[in-house]
Protein backbone atom coordinates (compact mmCIF):
# COMPACT_ATOMS: atom_id res chain seq x y z
CA UNK A 1 0.00 0.00 0.00
CA UNK A 2 1.73 3.10 -1.23
CA UNK A 3 0.56 6.68 -1.28
CA UNK A 4 3.46 8.83 -2.30
CA UNK A 5 3.23 12.42 -2.59
CA UNK A 6 6.41 13.51 -3.99
CA UNK A 7 6.02 17.72 -3.72
CA UNK A 8 8.84 18.56 -5.70
CA UNK A 9 7.60 16.07 -8.71
CA UNK A 10 4.14 17.20 -8.59
CA UNK A 11 4.51 21.20 -8.70
CA UNK A 12 7.52 22.63 -10.03
CA UNK A 13 8.07 26.21 -12.12
CA UNK A 14 5.87 27.78 -9.49
CA UNK A 15 6.28 31.61 -10.36
CA UNK A 16 4.73 35.01 -9.96
CA UNK A 17 2.79 36.26 -13.24
CA UNK A 18 3.87 40.13 -13.27
CA UNK A 19 1.28 43.04 -13.48
CA UNK A 20 -0.01 43.69 -16.83
CA UNK A 21 0.11 46.48 -18.56
CA UNK A 22 -2.45 49.13 -18.01
CA UNK A 23 -3.16 48.15 -14.66
CA UNK A 24 -1.93 50.11 -11.55
CA UNK A 25 1.30 48.14 -9.68
CA UNK A 26 0.19 49.01 -6.42
CA UNK A 27 -1.58 46.71 -4.74
CA UNK A 28 -4.84 47.39 -3.40
CA UNK A 29 -5.90 48.06 0.27
CA UNK A 30 -9.03 46.04 0.12
CA UNK A 31 -8.90 42.89 2.81
CA UNK A 32 -11.52 40.53 4.00
CA UNK A 33 -11.72 40.71 7.69
CA UNK A 34 -12.39 38.16 9.26
CA UNK A 35 -15.28 38.51 11.91
CA UNK A 36 -16.75 37.40 14.99
CA UNK A 37 -20.03 38.43 13.96
CA UNK A 38 -22.87 38.90 11.56
CA UNK A 39 -20.37 39.53 8.29
CA UNK A 40 -21.53 39.79 4.41
CA UNK A 41 -19.21 37.86 2.31
CA UNK A 42 -17.28 39.47 -0.48
CA UNK A 43 -18.78 39.20 -3.80
CA UNK A 44 -15.87 37.17 -6.48
CA UNK A 45 -16.38 36.01 -9.61
CA UNK A 46 -14.56 33.11 -10.95
CA UNK A 47 -15.14 32.47 -14.35
CA UNK A 48 -14.27 28.61 -15.62
CA UNK A 49 -10.19 28.95 -16.75
CA UNK A 50 -10.13 29.06 -20.09
CA UNK A 51 -8.52 25.55 -22.13
CA UNK A 52 -4.74 26.38 -23.74
CA UNK A 53 -5.56 23.63 -25.56
CA UNK A 54 -8.71 21.70 -27.10
CA UNK A 55 -8.11 18.68 -24.35
CA UNK A 56 -7.95 21.19 -20.94
CA UNK A 57 -11.43 22.26 -21.28
CA UNK A 58 -12.23 19.80 -18.54
CA UNK A 59 -10.16 19.96 -16.22
CA UNK A 60 -10.19 23.93 -16.43
CA UNK A 61 -13.88 23.79 -15.35
CA UNK A 62 -13.04 21.36 -12.52
CA UNK A 63 -10.03 23.70 -10.98
CA UNK A 64 -13.14 26.30 -11.06
CA UNK A 65 -15.44 24.34 -9.24
CA UNK A 66 -12.89 22.94 -6.65
CA UNK A 67 -11.65 26.89 -6.35
CA UNK A 68 -15.33 28.28 -5.94
CA UNK A 69 -16.59 25.64 -3.62
CA UNK A 70 -13.08 26.19 -1.13
CA UNK A 71 -13.80 30.08 -1.45
CA UNK A 72 -18.07 29.19 -0.78
CA UNK A 73 -17.60 26.95 1.76
CA UNK A 74 -14.94 29.33 3.53
CA UNK A 75 -18.14 31.91 4.11
CA UNK A 76 -15.86 34.81 3.33
CA UNK A 77 -16.64 34.47 0.14
CA UNK A 78 -19.70 34.83 -2.02
CA UNK A 79 -19.02 33.37 -5.71
CA UNK A 80 -21.21 34.66 -8.02
CA UNK A 81 -23.44 32.65 -10.46
CA UNK A 82 -21.54 32.18 -13.76
CA UNK A 83 -25.01 32.48 -15.38
CA UNK A 84 -24.66 36.23 -14.13
CA UNK A 85 -21.90 36.99 -16.18
CA UNK A 86 -21.72 38.78 -19.00
CA UNK A 87 -18.57 37.72 -20.34
CA UNK A 88 -17.90 34.02 -20.26
CA UNK A 89 -14.80 33.51 -21.67
CA UNK A 90 -11.80 35.78 -20.19
CA UNK A 91 -8.43 36.18 -21.94
CA UNK A 92 -5.62 35.80 -18.65
CA UNK A 93 -3.11 37.46 -20.75
CA UNK A 94 -5.32 40.89 -21.24
CA UNK A 95 -6.26 43.32 -18.10
CA UNK A 96 -10.37 42.42 -17.68
CA UNK A 97 -13.30 44.99 -18.54
CA UNK A 98 -14.12 45.90 -14.99
CA UNK A 99 -17.38 47.59 -16.01
CA UNK A 100 -18.47 44.12 -16.74
CA UNK A 101 -17.77 42.97 -13.17
CA UNK A 102 -18.58 45.71 -11.35
CA UNK A 103 -22.28 45.61 -13.34
CA UNK A 104 -22.95 42.33 -11.75
CA UNK A 105 -21.67 43.67 -8.06
CA UNK A 106 -17.97 41.86 -8.05
CA UNK A 107 -15.55 43.20 -6.13
CA UNK A 108 -12.90 40.44 -7.21
CA UNK A 109 -12.49 38.20 -9.84
CA UNK A 110 -10.13 35.45 -10.73
CA UNK A 111 -8.53 34.59 -14.02
CA UNK A 112 -6.67 31.42 -15.10
CA UNK A 113 -6.04 28.87 -17.97
CA UNK A 114 -5.04 25.38 -17.87
CA UNK A 115 -2.50 24.08 -20.78
CA UNK A 116 -0.89 20.99 -21.56
CA UNK A 117 2.88 21.12 -22.33
CA UNK A 118 4.31 19.39 -24.87
CA UNK A 119 5.79 16.81 -22.27
CA UNK A 120 2.30 15.88 -20.48
CA UNK A 121 2.49 17.91 -17.89
CA UNK A 122 -0.13 20.93 -17.26
CA UNK A 123 0.64 24.34 -16.57
CA UNK A 124 -1.96 26.40 -14.34
CA UNK A 125 -1.94 29.82 -14.48
CA UNK A 126 -4.17 32.34 -12.56
CA UNK A 127 -4.63 36.25 -12.07
CA UNK A 128 -6.74 37.86 -9.02
CA UNK A 129 -7.71 41.56 -9.53
CA UNK A 130 -9.56 44.12 -7.13
CA UNK A 131 -12.97 44.92 -9.83
CA UNK A 132 -13.48 48.25 -8.08
CA UNK A 133 -9.48 49.53 -8.25
CA UNK A 134 -8.76 47.56 -10.96
CA UNK A 135 -5.76 46.40 -9.26
CA UNK A 136 -4.07 42.97 -10.12
CA UNK A 137 -3.84 41.45 -6.52
CA UNK A 138 -2.06 38.22 -7.13
CA UNK A 139 -0.66 36.07 -9.94
CA UNK A 140 0.96 32.27 -10.13
CA UNK A 141 1.89 29.53 -12.59
CA UNK A 142 2.34 26.64 -11.75
CA UNK A 143 3.80 23.20 -13.63
CA UNK A 144 2.47 19.73 -12.71
CA UNK A 145 1.04 16.02 -13.93
CA UNK A 146 -2.51 16.19 -15.11
CA UNK A 147 -3.48 13.68 -12.16
CA UNK A 148 -2.69 16.50 -9.52
CA UNK A 149 -5.10 19.68 -10.90
CA UNK A 150 -6.96 19.23 -7.92
CA UNK A 151 -3.81 19.90 -5.27
CA UNK A 152 -3.11 22.89 -7.78
CA UNK A 153 -6.90 24.64 -7.22
CA UNK A 154 -6.39 23.95 -3.06
CA UNK A 155 -3.15 25.93 -3.75
CA UNK A 156 -4.22 28.29 -6.08
CA UNK A 157 -7.47 28.88 -3.45
CA UNK A 158 -4.70 29.25 -0.49
CA UNK A 159 -3.49 32.37 -2.66
CA UNK A 160 -6.51 34.14 -2.86
CA UNK A 161 -7.63 33.34 0.33
CA UNK A 162 -4.30 34.51 1.77
CA UNK A 163 -4.02 37.58 -0.57
CA UNK A 164 -7.57 38.44 0.14
CA UNK A 165 -7.51 38.36 4.39
CA UNK A 166 -3.70 38.40 5.03
CA UNK A 167 -3.51 34.84 6.98
CA UNK A 168 -2.54 31.92 5.66
CA UNK A 169 -5.29 29.45 3.70
CA UNK A 170 -6.24 25.91 5.06
CA UNK A 171 -7.29 24.26 1.32
CA UNK A 172 -4.40 22.49 0.66
CA UNK A 173 -4.38 19.85 3.55
CA UNK A 174 -6.08 16.66 4.28
CA UNK A 175 -7.92 14.86 7.41
CA UNK A 176 -7.59 11.85 8.56
CA UNK A 177 -10.61 10.29 10.32
CA UNK A 178 -11.86 6.67 11.13
CA UNK A 179 -14.18 5.30 8.37
CA UNK A 180 -17.39 3.71 10.03
CA UNK A 181 -19.71 0.75 8.09
CA UNK A 182 -21.81 -1.41 8.58
CA UNK A 183 -24.50 -2.68 11.51
CA UNK A 184 -24.29 -0.66 14.06
CA UNK A 185 -23.44 -3.44 16.34
CA UNK A 186 -21.34 -4.79 14.48
CA UNK A 187 -19.68 -1.70 13.46
CA UNK A 188 -16.07 -1.95 10.89
CA UNK A 189 -13.81 1.50 11.92
CA UNK A 190 -11.02 2.11 9.32
CA UNK A 191 -8.45 4.43 9.08
CA UNK A 192 -9.03 6.89 6.20
CA UNK A 193 -7.91 9.90 4.94
CA UNK A 194 -9.32 12.30 1.94
CA UNK A 195 -8.46 15.98 0.90
CA UNK A 196 -10.11 18.64 3.25
CA UNK A 197 -13.15 19.05 0.59
CA UNK A 198 -13.65 15.08 0.99
CA UNK A 199 -12.26 14.12 -2.00
CA UNK A 200 -9.66 11.32 -2.73
CA UNK A 201 -10.41 9.15 0.32
CA UNK A 202 -8.00 6.15 0.73
CA UNK A 203 -8.40 3.62 3.22
CA UNK A 204 -5.47 3.03 5.19
CA UNK A 205 -5.96 0.12 7.33
CA UNK A 206 -8.68 -2.85 6.21
CA UNK A 207 -10.61 -2.89 9.66
CA UNK A 208 -9.99 -6.10 10.88
CA UNK A 209 -8.92 -4.29 14.28
CA UNK A 210 -10.74 -1.34 16.01
CA UNK A 211 -8.99 1.85 15.30
CA UNK A 212 -9.32 5.07 17.15
CA UNK A 213 -7.76 8.84 17.39
CA UNK A 214 -5.91 9.12 14.78
CA UNK A 215 -3.19 12.15 14.40
CA UNK A 216 -0.94 13.57 11.81
CA UNK A 217 2.48 14.67 12.15
CA UNK A 218 4.24 18.00 11.65
CA UNK A 219 5.21 16.83 8.23
CA UNK A 220 1.82 15.38 7.65
CA UNK A 221 3.17 12.11 6.35
CA UNK A 222 2.70 10.01 9.21
CA UNK A 223 -0.52 9.35 11.59
CA UNK A 224 -0.26 7.69 15.01
CA UNK A 225 -3.20 6.24 16.12
CA UNK A 226 -4.45 3.41 18.83
CA UNK A 227 -5.88 0.07 17.12
CA UNK A 228 -7.28 -2.29 19.33
CA UNK A 229 -6.07 -5.87 18.12
CA UNK A 230 -5.33 -9.09 19.95
CA UNK A 231 -4.63 -8.32 23.99
CA UNK A 232 -4.21 -4.72 24.78
CA UNK A 233 -4.88 -1.63 22.80
CA UNK A 234 -1.18 -0.22 21.11
CA UNK A 235 -0.28 3.14 19.84
CA UNK A 236 1.28 2.81 16.51
CA UNK A 237 2.62 5.12 13.47
CA UNK A 238 1.71 4.60 10.10
CA UNK A 239 4.05 6.09 7.16
CA UNK A 240 1.58 7.25 4.48
CA UNK A 241 4.44 7.22 1.89
CA UNK A 242 5.26 3.46 2.28
CA UNK A 243 1.89 2.36 3.83
CA UNK A 244 3.97 0.60 6.96
CA UNK A 245 3.19 0.70 10.47
CA UNK A 246 4.95 0.28 13.93
CA UNK A 247 4.12 -0.06 17.46
CA UNK A 248 5.34 3.41 19.41
CA UNK A 249 5.91 1.26 22.38
CA UNK A 250 5.12 -1.87 24.38
CA UNK A 251 3.60 -0.48 27.53
CA UNK A 252 2.14 -2.53 29.94
CA UNK A 253 -1.62 -2.12 30.10
CA UNK A 254 -3.53 0.25 27.30
CA UNK A 255 -2.50 3.01 25.64
CA UNK A 256 -4.71 6.12 24.67
CA UNK A 257 -4.72 9.46 22.88
CA UNK A 258 -1.54 9.68 20.97
CA UNK A 259 -0.49 13.05 19.46
CA UNK A 260 3.14 14.11 18.07
CA UNK A 261 4.68 17.06 19.62
CA UNK A 262 4.99 20.45 17.22
CA UNK A 263 8.55 19.00 16.31
CA UNK A 264 7.42 15.64 15.01
CA UNK A 265 10.32 13.86 17.54
CA UNK A 266 7.82 12.83 20.34
CA UNK A 267 4.52 11.47 21.22
CA UNK A 268 2.52 11.75 24.14
CA UNK A 269 0.29 9.45 25.03
CA UNK A 270 -1.83 8.51 28.21
CA UNK A 271 -1.55 4.88 29.80
CA UNK A 272 -3.73 2.85 32.12
CA UNK A 273 -1.96 1.72 34.86
CA UNK A 274 -4.71 -0.05 37.61
CA UNK A 275 -7.57 2.41 37.83
CA UNK A 276 -5.72 5.31 36.86
CA UNK A 277 -3.72 6.69 33.84
CA UNK A 278 -1.53 9.13 33.48
CA UNK A 279 0.73 10.81 30.87
CA UNK A 280 3.64 9.98 29.18
CA UNK A 281 6.26 10.62 26.57
CA UNK A 282 8.41 9.09 24.29
CA UNK A 283 11.32 10.28 22.31
CA UNK A 284 10.88 8.69 18.69
CA UNK A 285 14.59 8.37 18.41
CA UNK A 286 15.73 7.31 21.75
CA UNK A 287 12.44 5.83 22.45
CA UNK A 288 12.95 6.33 25.95
CA UNK A 289 9.93 7.39 27.61
CA UNK A 290 9.38 9.91 30.53
CA UNK A 291 6.35 10.37 32.72
CA UNK A 292 4.86 13.64 32.86
CA UNK A 293 1.77 13.02 35.55
CA UNK A 294 1.73 10.86 38.79
CA UNK A 295 -1.94 11.29 40.07
CA UNK A 296 -4.60 8.72 41.59
CA UNK A 297 -7.06 10.06 38.73
CA UNK A 298 -7.34 9.69 35.18
CA UNK A 299 -5.61 12.16 32.91
CA UNK A 300 -5.94 12.12 28.98
CA UNK A 301 -5.85 13.70 26.18
CA UNK A 302 -3.06 15.81 26.21
CA UNK A 303 -1.89 18.34 22.90
CA UNK A 304 0.75 20.05 22.50
CA UNK A 305 0.48 24.04 23.01
CA UNK A 306 2.13 25.15 18.85
CA UNK A 307 5.89 26.05 20.53
CA UNK A 308 5.80 22.84 22.73
CA UNK A 309 6.44 24.52 25.71
CA UNK A 310 2.97 23.87 27.50
CA UNK A 311 0.36 21.08 27.30
CA UNK A 312 -3.43 20.92 27.80
CA UNK A 313 -5.10 17.80 28.59
CA UNK A 314 -8.00 16.45 30.05
CA UNK A 315 -8.33 15.38 34.06
CA UNK A 316 -10.98 14.40 36.77
CA UNK A 317 -8.23 14.83 39.55
CA UNK A 318 -10.85 17.49 40.82
CA UNK A 319 -13.70 14.82 40.63
CA UNK A 320 -14.96 15.45 37.48
CA UNK A 321 -13.47 15.92 33.92
CA UNK A 322 -12.20 19.39 33.09
CA UNK A 323 -8.89 20.84 31.19
CA UNK A 324 -5.87 21.68 32.80
CA UNK A 325 -2.27 23.55 31.43
CA UNK A 326 1.15 22.63 32.59
CA UNK A 327 4.53 22.51 31.32
CA UNK A 328 5.62 20.39 28.59
CA UNK A 329 8.52 18.66 30.69
CA UNK A 330 5.35 17.84 33.63
CA UNK A 331 4.96 19.24 36.99
CA UNK A 332 2.45 22.20 38.22
CA UNK A 333 -1.32 21.83 36.15
CA UNK A 334 -3.73 24.77 36.18
CA UNK A 335 -7.08 24.24 35.60
CA UNK A 336 -8.91 26.22 33.10
CA UNK A 337 -12.40 25.09 32.49
CA UNK A 338 -14.78 25.97 35.29
CA UNK A 339 -18.59 26.39 33.16
CA UNK A 340 -21.29 23.79 34.02
CA UNK A 341 -20.90 20.06 32.94
CA UNK A 342 -17.52 18.43 32.42
CA UNK A 343 -14.84 19.29 29.34
CA UNK A 344 -12.61 16.65 27.02
CA UNK A 345 -10.97 16.10 24.36
CA UNK A 346 -9.06 19.51 24.57
CA UNK A 347 -6.60 20.22 22.01
CA UNK A 348 -4.21 23.30 20.92
CA UNK A 349 -4.83 25.78 18.04
CA UNK A 350 -1.90 26.25 15.49
CA UNK A 351 -2.12 30.30 15.93
CA UNK A 352 -1.70 29.57 19.95
CA UNK A 353 -5.08 31.82 20.65
CA UNK A 354 -7.33 28.74 21.88
CA UNK A 355 -7.73 25.59 23.24
CA UNK A 356 -10.55 23.90 21.62
CA UNK A 357 -13.03 21.31 23.78
CA UNK A 358 -16.50 19.13 24.26
CA UNK A 359 -18.54 20.34 27.07
CA UNK A 360 -21.14 17.89 27.93
CA UNK A 361 -24.15 19.05 30.05
CA UNK A 362 -27.64 19.06 30.27
CA UNK A 363 -28.48 16.48 27.54
CA UNK A 364 -26.44 18.77 25.28
CA UNK A 365 -22.86 18.40 23.80
CA UNK A 366 -21.15 21.57 22.84
CA UNK A 367 -17.85 22.34 20.53
CA UNK A 368 -15.94 25.39 22.21
CA UNK A 369 -12.82 27.27 22.48
CA UNK A 370 -11.17 29.12 25.55
CA UNK A 371 -8.45 31.14 25.56
CA UNK A 372 -5.29 29.08 27.14
CA UNK A 373 -5.58 30.81 30.23
CA UNK A 374 -9.50 29.77 30.23
CA UNK A 375 -10.75 33.31 30.00
CA UNK A 376 -13.16 34.07 26.95
CA UNK A 377 -15.01 30.59 26.31
CA UNK A 378 -17.60 30.76 23.63
CA UNK A 379 -19.71 27.58 22.80
CA UNK A 380 -19.71 27.39 18.65
CA UNK A 381 -21.99 24.47 18.46
CA UNK A 382 -24.45 22.34 20.35
CA UNK A 383 -26.47 19.18 20.27
CA UNK A 384 -27.35 15.60 20.51
CA UNK A 385 -22.91 13.71 20.56
CA UNK A 386 -21.03 16.69 19.17
CA UNK A 387 -17.42 15.37 20.33
CA UNK A 388 -13.61 15.33 18.77
CA UNK A 389 -12.70 18.81 17.93
CA UNK A 390 -9.72 19.31 15.17
CA UNK A 391 -8.42 22.89 14.01
CA UNK A 392 -7.61 24.31 10.36
CA UNK A 393 -4.05 24.53 9.56
CA UNK A 394 -4.75 28.20 10.44
CA UNK A 395 -6.58 27.55 13.12
CA UNK A 396 -9.89 29.23 11.53
CA UNK A 397 -12.22 26.34 11.44
CA UNK A 398 -12.95 23.30 13.86
CA UNK A 399 -13.82 20.04 12.09
CA UNK A 400 -15.63 17.71 14.63
CA UNK A 401 -17.81 15.11 14.69
CA UNK A 402 -21.75 14.50 15.33
CA UNK A 403 -23.63 11.11 16.34
CA UNK A 404 -27.40 11.38 16.13
CA UNK A 405 -27.47 7.91 18.25
CA UNK A 406 -30.29 5.88 16.89
CA UNK A 407 -29.49 3.34 13.81
CA UNK A 408 -27.77 5.75 12.23
CA UNK A 409 -23.85 6.97 12.64
CA UNK A 410 -21.73 9.50 12.64
CA UNK A 411 -20.84 12.51 10.49
CA UNK A 412 -18.32 15.04 9.99
CA UNK A 413 -18.55 19.23 10.35
CA UNK A 414 -16.58 21.73 10.56
CA UNK A 415 -17.47 25.32 11.88
CA UNK A 416 -15.92 28.20 12.11
CA UNK A 417 -14.24 29.88 15.44
CA UNK A 418 -16.68 32.32 16.06
CA UNK A 419 -19.59 30.02 15.99
CA UNK A 420 -20.72 30.82 12.52
CA UNK A 421 -20.94 29.02 8.65
CA UNK A 422 -21.74 25.25 10.30
CA UNK A 423 -21.46 22.74 7.03
CA UNK A 424 -21.47 19.10 6.84
CA UNK A 425 -18.39 17.70 5.50
CA UNK A 426 -19.07 14.81 2.76
CA UNK A 427 -17.49 11.33 3.19
CA UNK A 428 -18.51 8.19 1.51
CA UNK A 429 -20.20 6.54 4.95
CA UNK A 430 -20.55 7.46 8.39
CA UNK A 431 -17.43 8.75 9.91
CA UNK A 432 -15.91 9.94 13.80
CA UNK A 433 -12.28 10.57 15.14
CA UNK A 434 -11.43 13.95 12.55
CA UNK A 435 -7.83 15.66 12.73
CA UNK A 436 -6.84 17.81 10.43
CA UNK A 437 -3.13 18.19 8.66
CA UNK A 438 -0.89 21.18 8.35
CA UNK A 439 -0.57 22.94 4.85
CA UNK A 440 0.84 20.55 2.72
CA UNK A 441 2.93 23.14 0.69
Amino acid sequence: MTFRLDRRQMISGMAALGVLAGSRSAFAQKRVVIPEGDFAPLPIAIPNFAAGTPGDTEVGVGVTQVITNNLKRSGLFAPIDQAAYLEKQINIDAAPNFNNWKSINAQALVTGRMTRQGNGRVKAEFRLWDVISGQQLAGQQYFTSPEYWRRIAHIISDQIYERMTGEKGYFDSRVVFVDESGPKERRVKRLAMMDQDGANVRYLTRGSDLVLTPRFSPNSQEITYMEFGQGDPKVYLFNIETGQREIVGNFPGMTFAPRFSPDGQRVIMSLQQGGNSNLFVMDLRSRSTTRLTDTPAIDTSPSYSPDGARICFESDRGGKPQIYVMPATGGGAQRISFGDGTYSTPVWSPRGDYIAFTRQGGGQFSIGVMKPDGSGERLLTSGFHNEGPTFSPNGRVLMFFRDPGGNGGPSLYSVDISGRNELKVPTPGFASDPAWSPLLS
